[in-house]
């Protein structure tokens, strides 16, 4: 027998784990999967228990065979891909694949690409885990019964091409619910009275009106606004109760996958899956110099707040060596575990508190250091001492009124130190009162005259669309999906164009609002949270042994089996249904022209088709573009006509096939770099939309100017520059930001409107 083989998943990782192991391993990568479900046929059998076929990826057939010729001369075989039910999944098919070449194969688990990580796994050999093998493959049977039997129905009813995923489908109903709230939303009108007062020994500073005869405003207009502006005018003011107290704000947890995700979205502007892509580098290993390669996080697929022992204690020897005793608690800090907690991992953190973001930060490029930063002090902070802040609290009273003042001073910041919970995103909101710093010397019983009245306007505001951390945020709140799968489900439902996103809000088309009422309609069980939540946690119970593959499956694909056959007959009516009447004839042949879904959105058709191929824009688009009509093919003089593609609408010549002539729609707005060209909406690949100079394509190229923000030709006040971006944030609504200085400019409704593209 020769030396010992050990299976990874990435080559990444196989490079850093044979230098921990020296000449007596072999080191080689499986390279993500190498056995799946075919791709052409649905692969699993229903009628026999669920058999799945699994077959040899294609173009894996040459990894497949040296992991074989490596196998029959090895004294050992390890398989240590992820420590995740994926990767259990993994070690299975290689175990089935090595198996007949040689019997000593052992499954081992790297929770850190480090030394100490490495060692531990290669101590702990195992055999392969079938109830996690089976959780997963029960998972992968759910879904793919669900793409290939419902997918199909959508061919059906709405066009083909369409697909639908089990947790995927979910998603979308939760976007499509928020977007129907925010259409059916009317603004409610409100009023609130912010007041300057001021003592005989004080500054002045700000209170807001918080009772009228012990009950909470109600100010629905102007003219009650109004009247109690000229109530409160005749009133005598003192300070009735200055309150003080100290408050604790205790530090977060370390991170989940779940919630790094929020975090690098809030604070990085990063999505889901970049994330999770610079998480798996971090963990695979980062070469260090001198130091050589080391994994710098543990596994980042995980739900646990758990750390482990050695973890804890290295973290509170660094807390007291670099911020003192007072910064480090008495006792460790433990966390709850979470109601739907697999706690199969430690959370996310550094691998070595040596390892500190200033040393490793020449190793890593921009966006990786960001995210290790963020987990490095993350991790530090859930460690250390509450932070102490005094609150006070200041009530003005006179008559039936009562206006309270409140602010708060940190008397010692503790992990605050290391990490402050609060995003960096604090401008001054448009709604905001104005605000002071409260005196420090208001006794109750002085007298407060009342300097400045401020009455102001507001309406309530609709539900805030999701983003991608949101939208995480509420998957993990209802039980579904998994640390594996949140940044998949957001990418799978951008990529299929039932979801857009624009200024990192989560926008539902009107694709995707169509497909989401028919699966709730035809498969209400698969677009149910309960339902759904409910199979997650039965998934979790073959993987601890208390329930079977086959049960499991029965209790999902029973009913959903039950309404497609129901729905199948249906199709046809529900087709139909979809398809309206133009209210117009056909230019070509005079029949009918009707509204139908296709590839790039709804448009108008000849009923005579494929008689009559005549199709055209809806009026909405011909009007949103209407200052485009008229345009001339500079080919071959044909008109220049608006139509849809895969990356947003633009402009195709008539004469399409002969003529491929293709220019993409401007917005109005000229280029504030070069005053030629003018501003076009673009879309990345990954379906980001960004604004360009209309000279910054095709030859030859003049002007480089791009932005991913909409530029508005309105100059900056305080430096100068000619123009500015259209921003919009949860916490600031619509705005406008000087992409050289940074000043901001705030806007109410008509003038958001205005400048919406």
């Amino acid at each position: 027998m020769g030396k010992s083989l050990i299976i990874v998943e990435s080559p990444s990782k196989a490079k850093t784990i044979n230098k921990y192991l020296g000449k007596d391993y072999i080191v080689e990568a499986s390279v993500g999967h190498i056995k799946n479900l075919p791709k052409s046929k649905l692969g699993v059998d229903v009628e026999n228990n669920y058999a799945s076929v699994y077959e040899v990826i294609a173009g894996k057939e040459d990894v497949v065979a040296k992991l074989k010729s490596y196998a029959s001369d090895a004294k050992n075989i390890y398989i240590a891909t992820d420590p995740d039910r994926e990767g259990e999944a993994i070690a299975y098919d290689i175990l089935e694949e090595l198996e007949d070449k040689n019997k000593n194969i052992y499954r081992v688990l790297f929770h850190e690409i480090t030394p100490t990580g490495v060692a531990e796994g290669m101590d702990n050999p195992r055999k392969v885990d079938i109830n996690l093998v089976d959780s997963q493959r029960a998972r992968r049977a759910m879904d793919r019964l669900v793409g290939y039997k419902v997918s199909p129905f959508l061919w059906k009813t709405v066009y083909y091409g369409l697909s639908a995923g089990r947790v995927q489908s979910v998603a979308l109903r939760i976007i499509c619910e928020r977007e129907d709230e925010i259409k059916k939303f009317i603004p409610e009108e409100y009023w609130t009275i912010s007041a300057e007062f001021k003592t005989e020994k004080s500054d002045p500073f700000f209170a807001r009106l918080a009772k009228i005869s012990g009950k909470d405003p109600i100010i629905g207009n102007e003219v009650i606004s109004s009247g109690q502006v000229e109530e409160i005018r005749k009133t005598q003011f003192q300070i009735s109760d200055v309150v003080k107290k100290d408050v604790k704000r205790n530090p977060n947890p370390p991170f989940i996958t779940s919630s790094l995700q929020q975090e690098a979205a809030g604070r990085l502007r990063l999505s889901a899956k970049r994330t999770m892509m610079l998480a798996q580098k971090l963990y695979e290993g980062i070469d260090l110099g001198d130091e050589g390669t080391v994994g710098l996080i543990t596994y980042m697929r995980t739900d646990s707040t758990r750390l482990s022992e050695d973890a804890i204690a290295g973290v509170r020897d660094y807390i007291y060596s670099n911020y003192g005793k007072e910064y480090l608690p008495k006792e460790k800090r433990e966390y709850k575990k979470g109601k739907s907690s697999q706690d199969a991992h430690e959370a996310i953190r550094p691998t070595s508190i040596k390892f500190t973001p200033k040393h490793v930060k020449k190793y890593l490029d921009k966006d990786m250091y960001a995210v290790y930063q963020l987990i490095w002090n993350r991790f530090v902070a859930s460690q250390m001492s509450s932070a102490t802040f005094e609150q006070l609290t200041v009530d003005i009273t006179g008559g039936v009124y009562l206006f309270r003042a409140t602010g708060s001073v940190p008397l010692f910041r503790g992990f605050l130190q290391v990490y402050d919970d609060v995003l960096e995103e604090k401008g001054v909101e448009a709604d905001d009162d104005p605000t002071s710093k409260i005196p420090a010397n208001l006794e109750a019983g002085q007298a407060a005259n009342l300097e400045k009245l401020l009455p102001k306007q507001h309406f309530t505001k609709p539900p805030a669309r999701y983003t991608e951390a949101s939208l995480v945020k509420k998957l993990e709140e209802l039980g579904i999906g998994r640390p594996s799968t949140y940044a998949q489900i957001v990418s799978t439902i951008l990529n299929r164009q039932y979801v857009d996103q624009q200024d990192r809000k989560l926008y539902a088309t009107g694709l995707g609002q169509v497909v989401i009422k028919i699966l709730m309609k035809c498969f209400p069980e698969i677009v149910n949270y309960k339902f759904t939540a409910q199979m997650e946690d039965e998934l979790e119970t073959i993987a601890s042994g208390e329930n079977n593959y086959v049960k499991v499956l029965d209790d999902f694909y029973k009913p959903f089996s039950h309404s497609l056959e129901h729905m199948n007959d249906e199709a046809g009516k529900i087709k139909k249904s979809l398809q309206h009447d133009a209210g117009e004839a056909c230019d070509l042949c005079g029949k009918p022209m009707i509204i139908k879904w296709g590839r790039y959105g709804q448009f108008k058709a000849c009923s005579g088709y494929p008689t009559c191929k005549n199709r055209k824009p809806l009026e909405d688009e011909t009007e949103k573009y209407a200052h485009v009509t008229g345009l001339i093919c500079k080919l071959c003089g044909g008109e220049m006509k608006v139509k849809g593609g895969p990356f947003g609408t633009f402009l195709g010549c008539s004469n399409y096939p002969t003529c491929k002539n293709t220019q993409p729609i401007s917005t109005g707005v000229k280029c504030p770099k070069c005053a030629d060209g003018e501003i076009v909406q673009s879309k990345t690949r990954k379906k980001r939309i960004f604004f360009r100079c209309s000279n910054s394509n095709g030859e030859p190229k003049t002007c480089d100017f791009i932005s991913w923000e909409m530029p508005v030709m309105q100059p900056c006040k305080n430096c100068g520059n000619n123009y500015l971006t259209k921003k919009s944030t949860k916490r600031k609504g619509d705005y406008l930001l000087c992409p050289n200085c940074k000043e901001e400019y705030y806007l109410d409704e008509q003038e958001a409107q205005a400048i919406a593209v």
